[in-house]
Parts: structure tokens; sequence; C-alpha cells
């Protein structure tokens, strides 16, 4: 994808990942839309960065991506890039799985259903421009499960899927499909200081955004990359280990 001049649309960009992309995505002259649930925290990235432009939205809700996407239409009718990056991140112990579906659903909704449905109504908008690009960001965890996260990981597997689908299906279009594929990244995912021993937020920003301009269509950082190279045997060893090593850490689990 072209690296400037584009209009980009970030979903969970109030914060973490999002965010970074967002400001890089600024400094090199983009007109940058971020999307979030709370207008407190889009207001708050607002004031740090007053180019950004913000919408209110709940990305795990139909009604909610429709309107998203008629109001994006309507002001920003060149937009060209969209970046599905909202997501949540929740701890199941799936033999004390005590709470109402709701509760474990909203994870679908929002890893899931949400990226599916929003690349499906932008893809005609995004296609009509002289070039675009949809970036999906699923994670590590999506080729290696983390045992604690069942269903988190599973959403993830869900959007790696999807996204080489997306691909193949835009190939003859002007559209780039970009997966990012995280590891553990120091920001509130899953719940505040849950993650201080993952990558510097920073640093991943910096080195996923140069390998977007130098045009890679999947994107790891650190361990997750190497899971994209791994071989099943490797896969499986890891995720057993990974398993064996949280209950040793978390016995109450």
């Amino acid at each position: 994808m072209n690296i400037s001049g584009n209009t980009i649309l970030i979903t969970g960009g109030s914060a973490g990942i999002g965010l970074a992309l967002a400001k890089r995505f600024l400094e090199t002259d983009n007109k940058v839309i971020i999307v979030g649930r709370r207008k407190e925290k889009l207001n708050e990235a607002k004031a740090k960065y007053p180019k950004l432009h913000t919408k209110v939205c709940d990305v795990s809700k139909e009604d909610d991506r429709k309107v998203l996407f008629e109001s994006v239409k309507k002001e920003f009718p060149n937009l060209n890039v969209l970046v599905n990056n909202a997501g949540i991140q929740q701890r199941v112990n799936l033999l004390k799985a005590d709470q109402n579906w709701d509760y474990y659903r909203k994870e679908i909704s929002i890893n899931v259903d949400g990226p599916i449905h929003l690349s499906m109504l932008f893809t005609p908008l995004i296609t009509q421009q002289e070039s675009g690009a949809i970036i999906n960001i699923s994670s590590g965890l999506a080729l290696r499960p983390g045992v604690w996260v069942p269903i988190y990981s599973a959403t993830k597997a869900a959007i790696h899927s999807y996204t080489t689908s997306l691909r193949l299906q835009l190939s003859q279009s002007n559209v780039d499909v970009i997966e990012i594929l995280p590891p553990a990244v120091n920001t509130d995912l899953g719940g505040s200081g849950l993650h201080t021993m993952g990558a510097p937020l920073d640093e991943f920003a910096d080195s996923i955004f140069e390998r977007i301009k130098q045009g890679d269509l999947e994107i790891g950082y650190g361990d997750a990359e190497k899971r994209l190279h791994a071989s099943k045997e490797e896969i499986d060893e890891g995720t057993k280990q990974a398993w064996e090593n949280f209950l040793k850490n978390n016995p109450d689990f």
C-alpha cells in the first residue's frame, strides 16, 4: 500500500496498538479516523494528536457497524484503508465456565463479527479508490493458541483464515490485504498489567510500520514471526509448554 496520502479508519484506535499505528500514519501525511466505544478515550487521543478524527462505535454491534459505515462513507468518501484492530481478550477456564453466554460471546462479537462485517461493508468503497488496503490485526495465538485464552485464540485463528480468503478474492483488485500478527505487546489487552512483560509498544509499532512500507502482506514480530515458519510439531510442543508454564505461574486458574 502507499504509505502516505491515504484516508484511514482504525478500530480500537484510542489506545494501544491502534493508537500507535494512528500516530505513525499521521506522521506520514495520512488522514486518520479512529473508532472506539468510549468518547472520553477518543477525546484523550485527539487531545494528544489533534489531527485525528474520531467516531464512537461499538464494533460488537451490527447496527453500530452499519451506522459507522454510512457515516464514514458520507463524511470521508475517499476512505481507502481499513484497519481492523479492535479486540478483547479474556482468560477462560473451560472447566469453570460459569458466566452467562453473553460474557463469552462478546469476545467473538468484537474479534470476529466486527472485522469480518466491517471488511464486507467497506470493501466496495475501498475498491472504488485508486489504491487501498485492508489491514487485519490477528495474533501469534492464531498460529499457536494460548490455552488460557481459548476463545481469543480461536477468534484470531478465524481472522487469520478469513484474511487469507479475502486476500485471494481481492488479488486482482487494487486493494492489498495485510495481516499483522502481534506477540504479547505491552498494552492493557486482557486487563491492566497482564502484558507488562510483552514487547515494548513503540518498538513493535516501528517494526510493523517498516514492514508495511516494504509491502509485506503477512507481518509478525518476535516469537509471532517465528510461528509463521514453524512446523506442526514445533507448534504443538510450544502450545503444550506454554500451557504448562502458565499453570505453574497461575496455580489457582
